[in-house]
Formats: structure tokens, C-alpha cells, sequence
């Protein structure tokens, strides 16, 4: 049994199982229709019990879909129809009775500690679909997409990332340590990545490149990350924040800094970051990129319950 919760504590040797894993999955299911089982049905008998406390549209779509093709099972709860920590009941106690009727655990929170809680009281995988300092199924099938459209080793490519520092922005520094490659930010100075995440970086003697002018930052860049700049539960002057970033939307101007055949990026949902000819241009994988996290969140669940190929 093992929990997937943030990349930087995950041996590289190990993400790189879960993404080869994926390609071999996903090239089977080329005949396949969506809700087709995958023929080993690897995870048949099993029940993924996931709990949404923020919004979500793709990882709770992807993961649907994932846990159908492994021929699992899956229940969705919400936070105010369990007890969790109410009438009497500890988040321990929850935790045990989860152990108790499911096979694994999947939250999506805004509270790091309570995922920290529960991996220590669950006897079962836990999952982390998004938390304030992490989001690791996503930036992890992003890697996929782009090693899958670049035809090459992300550790062989310059990544960029223009915006704010968020979660997304955390797990794809970590996965920068992890699989060696270069990785450049964009962003105003008082929006830089927090001390904690760059001086992991410095611990694992590895470099990120932070700039305030988003045209050095892309240059050369054969991938172009960015996400929404205020998301929905910001608790900030969101009119103001919108002001200090609006020298780096990316749009024609800026991205012809990078490489010709750069490829770009998008999370989702967007705001006014992106032009729309560059989301909607050929040059945008957005749609590609969310596919794909299907593919390797199964992947994901695999490795967490011991049954990567």
C-alpha cells in the first residue's frame, strides 16, 4: 500500500513506473470506448470512496472514468454528511471507518493537515486530488502530455512556467528535482514561490529560475505552463492582483520569445492570463492535457495499490 499525496516525496524511479505505465495502458485502449473495462481489470472488487470539499470538473470526471476502466468501483461523500470530527466522532474514527468499508480514500481539500491526519490513520491508500500546496495527479500527467507530444524526455526540454505561485506552480518544481530538467518562473516579485518549496530545491541541489520579466522567462521555452491567476476561493484584493500581473498575460507578443514549436499548457478553468488565439491556437494542448490525466491517474491507483506492471 502506498499514498500519493505530493510528488516531492515520491522516488522518481517510481513516477517514472506510473507514466511508462500509462503509455502501455493507454495505447491498449485505442479500440476501447470510454466506459469499456480494461481486459485485466486490474482493481476489480475494490471501492475508491472520494470527498470533494472544493469544486471540481476534471480530476472528479478523470478519475470516474479511471477507476471504471480498472473495473473498481467508486462512491462519492461530502465533508457535511460525515461526522469528521463533528457529534462526537474524531477524524481518527472517520478515518478507520473508511479503512473499514473502502479499499482507498481520494481528497480534494483545502487543508493540508487534514490530509497529513488522515494518511496517519487510514489503513488504506490515500490520494491527494488537489490541497493548498500540492496537485500532484495533475502535474503529473501534465508530464506525460508533454513527453508524449515533445517525443522526448522532459529531462531533454526548458520549461516555463508565467503567473502566480500555487499549488500547481509547487508540484511542478518538485517534479523539476525530480526528473532534472530546467525549469523558469514568471512572475511578479512579491508572488515568487514561498521560502519552504525553494529551499527544498536548494536541499535537493537543484536550481529553479525566477524572473520578473516574463520575456526572459520564456525564452527558448519549449513548454509555456500557466494557470488561472486568481482563483476561485482567493481570499485577496482580486482586482488589484489582476493589476500586478498584466504584463504577463501570454499572448502573441510574449510567446514568440520561445521556441517555435513551443507547446502551451492550461490546468483550467482560465481567466484573462491567456489570449484566446494562443488557447485556441494550434499551439495549445489544453484539451490533449486534460485527457490525459485519465490515463495516468489510473496509473496513480495502480501504484498505490501495489499492481504496476
Amino acid at each position: 500500500m502506498k499514498n500519493f499525496i505530493n510528488l516531492k516525496d515520491i522516488p522518481v524511479k517510481d513516477l517514472r513506473k506510473i507514466l511508462d505505465d500509462a503509455k502501455k495502458r493507454k495505447n491498449k485502449r485505442k479500440k476501447l470506448s470510454t466506459l469499456d473495462v480494461d481486459k485485466d481489470q486490474p482493481l476489480k472488487g475494490k471501492l475508491l470512496i472520494q470527498m470533494y470539499e472544493k469544486q471540481s470538473s476534471r480530476t472528479r470526471l478523470s478519475f470516474h472514468i479511471a477507476i471504471n476502466q480498472l473495473g473498481a468501483g467508486s462512491i462519492n461523500v461530502k465533508a457535511n454528511e460525515l461526522h469528521l470530527g463533528k457529534g462526537g466522532e474524531s477524524l481518527a474514527d472517520t478515518a478507520k471507518i473508511l479503512s473499514t468499508y473502502g479499499d482507498g480514500f481520494m481528497l480534494r481539500t483545502d487543508n493540508d493537515k487534514k490530509i497529513e491526519d488522515f494518511s496517519k490513520n487510514l489503513s488504506i491508500p490515500i490520494i491527494n486530488l488537489l490541497s493548498p500546496s500540492s496537485h500532484p495527479c495533475q502535474v503529473l500527467s501534465d508530464v506525460f502530455t508533454v513527453e508524449e507530444i515533445k517525443k522526448k524526455s522532459i529531462s531533454k526540454l526548458n520549461i516555463t512556467w508565467i503567473g502566480d505561485s500555487n499549488n500547481v506552480l509547487n508540484s511542478l518544481i518538485a517534479t523539476s528535482v525530480k526528473f532534472k530538467f530546467k525549469l523558469n518562473i514568471g512572475c511578479p516579485k512579491k508572488y515568487r514561490p514561498p521560502k519552504f518549496v525553494m529551499d527544498w530545491v536548494k536541499k535537493n541541489k537543484r536550481k529553479v529560475n525566477i524572473y520578473n520579466d516574463p520575456k526572459k522567462a520564456v525564452r527558448n521555452a519549449d513548454v509555456i505552463f500557466t494557470d488561472k491567476v486568481v482563483s476561485l476561493n482567493d481570499r485577496v484584493n482580486k482586482v488589484k492582483k489582476i493589476k500586478d500581473f498584466k504584463n504577463y498575460k501570454i499572448n502573441s507578443s510574449l510567446i514568440k520569445y520561445a521556441k517555435k514549436d513551443v507547446i502551451f499548457l492550461h490546468c483550467l478553468p482560465r481567466g484573462n492570463e491567456v489570449s484566446e488565439n494562443i488557447f485556441l491556437g494550434n499551439k495549445s494542448k489544453v484539451w490533449h492535457q486534460a485527457l490525459n490525466r485519465v490515463h495516468v491517474q489510473k496509473s496513480i491507483l495502480l501504484y498505490c495499490f501495489g499492481k504496476l506492471r
